[in-house]
């Protein structure tokens, strides 16, 4: 064999090689990508905790109360947000009891965009999307019963669609709505005019246009609608 053919045999096998490594490489890329998204679905659900019963007049998608309250409140929330929580656990029941029970405060809940994360985003979108099918307030509670933690898992999609199934939604229709990304400009619009109220944290609430910070007791409250209901 001749020195070129030699030379020639060797730069083939280079390329073989070359070639080899690359689709090797590739693979390797492919396997940890597709394990990154599958990995997701075969992690368990795991336990479902379950929120105290809350009694909500005249509910009407992510509102109740009357409409025509002299006093209306939004509530700008993030479900990943502990103290949004202890809101709901501690001092929303008390202001449904003695205002929006009575007609004289009407209350919205707003998400806050996705001020804390990705998942805050898709805890908003499921809770809409249960308010498709009139039960966003059993999916805004069993939500908020569960958070464990930011951006660690607790509202993953399939959790979510858990969560939707527990409350007894139609699966089938719940599915197409969330997977369909039919709430995702209305999330994205909750923190535009969260931003517009000037709010910077979570939860907040614009009372009559005046903004509350914080999960305030019962009292605050009390005092900022009795001062409006006097006007």
């Amino acid at each position: 064999m001749s020195k070129r053919q030699e030379l020639r045999e060797k730069r083939a096998r280079q390329e073989r090689n070359q070639r080899i490594m690359i689709i090797v490489g590739v693979s390797v890329v492919a396997l940890a990508v597709a394990l990154l998204l599958i990995l997701p679905t075969l992690q368990p659900v795991g336990n479902i905790a379950q929120h105290p019963a809350m009694n909500r007049p005249q509910v009407k998608f992510n509102a109740m109360g009357n409409p025509n309250a002299p006093v209306k409140i939004i509530e700008y929330s993030d479900f990943q947000c502990p103290y949004c929580g202890q809101f709901v656990l501690k001092t929303e029941q008390q202001i449904i009891d003695a205002y929006i029970a009575t007609g004289k405060v009407y209350f919205e809940y707003h998400s806050f965009g996705d001020f804390i994360g990705a998942e805050s985003v898709r805890a908003a979108e499921a809770a809409y999307c249960a308010g498709d099918q009139e039960k966003f307030w059993e999916m805004h509670d069993i939500i908020f019963a569960n958070q464990t933690g930011e951006n660690v898992g607790a509202f993953t999609d399939k959790r979510l669609t858990a969560f939707a199934e527990n409350i007894g939604l139609d699966k089938a229709k719940f599915n197409e709505c969330f997977t369909s990304g039919k709430y995702a400009n209305q999330v994205k619009q909750d923190g535009v005019e969260a931003a517009k109220a000037g709010v910077k944290a979570t939860p907040s609430f614009v009372i009559n246009g005046k903004l509350l910070e914080g999960a305030q007791p019962f009292s605050e409250f009390q005092k900022e609608i009795e001062a409006l209901l006097k006007q």
